[in-house]
């Protein structure tokens, strides 16, 4: 099954009900920084790259704040979160459904809760649990990597009963959670998922302290 244009659509209407102006949890990032990633990424390679790659994150950020100040009012706002939700170009590799999955599953679950969980109320989604196995799989797949500094060893545990071992180590720490807020805990989210830590006290100290995510 394929997630991604249910989850285009549920990003959109959430940045829509949100409105210009609004706090997300991408440090420094609005909304309108966040719709203007979004649209860049997937027409500028430079601007989707420069969230990886050191060097190209000036001319990424400078794209992004310039759109994002074009777009503060009500009307070029709409409109921009309108083009979003309007997908990618014909030509764009992210038109093919195994380049698209891989990324942007990940990418618009956690922008979703960046919008939802950045005011003081709020709840989790029920996710669908086909969904749910799916963003279990993409988080498998880069959880190594989402947690290399890391100076532990990092089990990830679902309540149902899977787990993965994403970094081993002398010392281990298992995080405790549904799919979607074992997600959100490996994307630097920390403050903001309903995990929950099994390990020794100094253990659990280190990684809440610890730098997460890309």
């Amino acid at each position: 099954m394929h997630f991604e244009d249910p989850s285009r659509e549920v990003l959109a209407e959430t940045l829509l009900a949100a409105g210009p102006g609004a706090t997300t949890l991408c440090a420094g990032w609005r909304t309108q920084e966040l719709a203007a990633h979004l649209y860049l990424r997937e027409r500028h390679a430079g601007v989707g790259l420069g969230v990886l790659i050191k060097a190209l994150n000036r001319a990424s950020d400078k794209a992004t704040a310039k759109l994002a100040e074009r777009s503060g009012t009500v009307e070029a706002y709409s409109r921009l979160v309108a083009e979003f939700r309007a997908g990618p170009p014909k030509l764009s590799p992210l038109k093919i459904k195994a380049v698209e999955e891989s990324s942007n599953l990940i990418e618009y679950f956690v922008h979703t809760e960046d919008v939802r969980r950045a005011t003081d109320r709020w709840a989790p989604r029920a996710l669908d649990r086909a969904y749910s196995e799916a963003l279990w799989d993409e988080l498998v797949k880069r959880a190594a990597i989402l947690y290399r500094g890391v100076d532990l060893g990092i089990v990830l545990v679902r309540p149902s009963g899977p787990r993965h071992v994403a970094k081993r180590a002398a010392v281990s720490v298992a995080i405790v959670g549904e799919p979607g807020e074992l997600l959100m805990h490996a994307h630097g989210r920390t403050g903001h998922a309903l995990v929950t830590f099994e390990g020794q006290p100094d253990a659990v100290a280190l990684l809440q302290t610890a730098e997460v995510g890309l």
